[in-house]
């Protein structure tokens, strides 16, 4: 072989297992990252959930009946009695 021969194809050698480097450290990144993304995925489906919870128990706590025994409970209101109960007429100029 010719020295020019010789020096292409060490050149070529050489690129070929710079490119067989770089496959194997891409596939290597592409593993990592497939995993680092399935992990997130797991992350937003837990956040997902707690967000459903959360607007259930939001629903929950905001029903007239929940206000109504806290403030019993909390405040220790009660309703008042009858004669307790004051009704105030006015004239509303419309």
């Amino acid at each position: 072989m010719r020295r020019p021969q010789l020096w292409m194809l060490m050149v070529l050698g050489i690129v070929v297992l710079a490119s067989a480097v770089a496959v194997v450290h891409a596939k290597y990144r592409s593993r990592v990252l497939f995993g680092e993304l399935q992990r997130l995925e797991a992350q937003a489906d837990a956040v997902d959930i707690e967000w459903e919870r959360l607007l259930i128990e939001h629903g929950a706590w905001g029903t007239p009946a929940h206000i109504e025994a806290s403030a019993r409970k909390k405040l220790k209101m009660r309703m008042p009695r009858a004669e307790e109960v004051i009704i105030i007429k006015g004239h509303y100029g419309g």
